[in-house]
């Protein structure tokens, strides 16, 4: 199951695939990948927190391998919610999933325009310390993105919180790169 905002949908994408489907497209498996891609617009880490468990329970099945990616975006930014408790939403959503023996990997927020770079670097860096903490998987996509033309490119629209085509193929690459195939057991 993949949770989070508009990024994880891909809105904004013309292909409609998004990093999700780019990155399952990508993915060699001997065993069927099903993905539930379960995105809310706008939706910053509280909303998160309060509406996975719920969302992803009903999806669960006890003969299947239920992970669970988390796309975290920078809406905490737009809501006032503090780098504190920003922490903390999404350490209780990993700490809930390891009681229902989910394996977790997280994709954190890509750079935007519209918002201090320091704040988004910030936020990033510590969504990253939470899922080292508790040894998940993070993707850092702030840091990679923050200065590459292509993503600024795309992001180049007046107001864009999504990328297009190739800044979805960026943020695929930044995953598939980054512990995606070793998360699911695909690698030696």
């Amino acid at each position: 199951m993949v949770v989070g905002d508009e990024l994880v949908a891909g809105r904004g994408d013309a292909r409609a695939m998004g990093w999700t489907g780019r990155v399952l497209a990508r993915t060699d498996s001997p065993i069927p990948l099903t993905a539930m891609v379960l995105p809310v617009p706008g939706e910053d880490s509280k909303q998160l927190a309060d509406r996975w468990e719920p969302e992803v329970m009903a999806r669960y099945s006890s003969e299947a391998d239920n992970r669970l990616v988390i796309g975290m975006g920078s809406h905490d930014l737009d809501h006032g919610i503090s780098l504190i408790r920003a922490r903390l939403n999404l350490a209780n959503v990993l700490d809930q999933a390891t009681r229902h023996q989910m394996k977790s990997f997280i994709v954190g927020p890509p750079p935007r325009s519209d918002v201090p770079a320091k704040d988004l670097s910030d936020l990033s860096n510590a969504y990253r310390d939470v899922a080292e903490r508790r040894g998940v998987p993070y993707v850092d996509t702030y840091h990679p993105l923050a200065s590459h033309d292509q993503w600024q490119t795309d992001m180049a629209q007046p107001g864009s919180y999504t990328p297009q085509q190739a800044g979805y193929g960026l943020l695929a690459w930044l995953v598939l790169h980054n512990g995606w195939h070793h998360w699911l057991g695909l690698t030696a």
